[in-house]
């Protein structure tokens, strides 16, 4: 007898999946426990803009939005109808769909520094692509990075030497089972503007690889960026910048291009398909040509949607100039912050870039505080947390709206004591996060 899931409620679906779904979602950062312990609405059933409407077809504004990777708002018809013309025609065959050769061809054109792409459908899957090109090109296996770049063994395998190495990057104490030991002294973790931790890395170990986020939460200091490109070129590394979260939300193409800065490779995603899955690994002639000296490949690489999508979103980009909206927008939302903040006396420290702003409660009550505001603008039909992936969708009445209900939040801050708010979230206490330092 076939079930009718829709008969669920979003916390109680939750647990059935938690029954059979390892850990519940695919994503990390989609646990039900990052937002609510037992309330969350955990799952959709359609999309539009910027809300969403849950199983009971509840309707929700979002202000988290989907971990950056719709900044043309959800369910954009000018994509959707564009794709779904291309799907009726077929997306998958034994020849090669065009539109990738048209999508490689347009991020050469933004990046004019890059000669050659390789395309995949995951963000994990781009780093690891980047890795094994840059490790081929180099001839040496060592990695130094910085930053946070996925779930891959390459990666983890830092915490083999000590389960604290990527708590500055991901989250504290990490567990790392099924990674191979052997991969111990591989990888080796640096601070963002720590010119000096990296020249020691490099000086210690063979660095065939430098790895890095352009920018987290941190604005680079002294010339960083240009030191670390300086550092790669004079001890042959190849310097890799991962994008996948940066890219097209402050620049058109990478934000990089702000600093004035080339890496040897780039890697792009989220933002490029507006919801649909592609990542773009895009590189130097010589540095990508290694990619023939070792097997990367897999089928779905090469369905043809996602290349789809990706032109249709970088058009539409160009057309809106949608990376400046979204700077505009998350000013806005900075500044609102920074006024509350004062305005109620709550102490807070705002981190992350423009398009993509984030704030902590600055004090060890920053999860009860945070549980708090993510309860009472749920009660306001508002998916909210202390950090929102800005979207054009994020229009000046939706702000509005936004600040609207979550000055009454700071209001409760301010007015009642730590052990009353603690006592309405008792039950709800969400998780920590993602750590969100460099």
């Amino acid at each position: 007898m076939k079930k009718n899931y829709l008969k669920f409620t979003g916390p109680n679906l939750w647990k059935r999946a938690k029954k059979i779904i390892p850990g519940g979602s695919m994503l990390f950062s989609k646990k039900s426990e990052m937002f609510l312990y037992k309330n969350w609405p955990s799952y959709f059933s359609k999309s539009k803009k910027c809300y969403v409407w849950d199983l009971h077809d509840k309707k929700f504004l979002d202000m988290i939005f989907a971990v950056g990777a719709c900044t043309l708002g959800y369910s954009n018809p000018k994509i959707d109808n564009f794709v779904i013309k291309k799907i009726i025609k077929g997306n998958m065959t034994t020849l090669n769909a065009p539109e990738e050769v048209y999508l490689a061809e347009k991020l050469i054109e933004i990046h004019p520094w890059a000669k050659m792409v390789k395309f995949a459908r995951t963000g994990g899957e781009a780093n690891s692509i980047a890795v094994r090109i840059a490790r081929a090109a180099s001839g040496k296996d060592g990695v130094a990075f910085c930053g946070y770049h996925g779930w891959h063994d390459w990666y983890l395998s830092s915490n083999i030497k000590t389960n604290n190495s990527l708590n500055d990057h991901l989250m504290n104490g990490l567990e790392i089972a099924g990674v191979p030991k052997v991969l111990k002294n591989t990888t080796f973790p640096f601070l963002y503007n720590d010119i000096h931790m990296l020249k020691k890395i490099i000086r210690e170990n063979k660095i065939g690889v430098i790895k890095m986020e352009v920018k987290r939460n941190l604005e680079p200091q002294n010339n960083f960026l240009q030191k670390v490109r300086e550092l790669a070129t004079r001890n042959n590394i190849v310097l890799i910048f991962d994008e996948c979260t940066s890219g097209f939300r402050e620049t058109y193409g990478g934000i990089h291009k702000k600093y004035d800065v080339n890496p040897d490779i780039a890697m792009f995603g989220k933002a490029i398909g507006n919801g649909y899955a592609l990542t773009a690994v895009i590189g130097k002639k010589e540095v990508m040509s290694a990619a023939q000296k070792t097997f990367i490949s897999s089928t779905f690489w090469t369905e043809r949607v996602g290349s789809v999508a990706a032109l249709q979103t970088i058009k539409l980009m160009k057309e809106i100039s949608s990376w400046k909206i979204i700077t505009e927008i998350g000013k806005k939302v900075i500044k609102g912050w920074k006024d509350l903040s004062s305005r109620y006396n709550i102490d807070i420290t705002i981190t992350g870039s423009t398009g993509i702003p984030s704030f902590i409660f600055s004090s060890e009550k920053h999860i009860v505080f945070k549980t708090y505001l993510t309860k009472k603008m749920l009660s306001k039909g508002i998916l909210a947390s202390n950090i929102i992936y800005i979207s054009v969708a994020h229009t000046p009445s939706i702000l509005k709206l936004y600040f609207y209900e979550l000055e009454k939040v700071f209001y409760d801050l301010s007015k009642y004591d730590f052990n009353y708010i603690k006592n309405q979230v008792k039950h709800d206490l969400c998780t920590s996060d993602f750590k969100r330092i460099n």
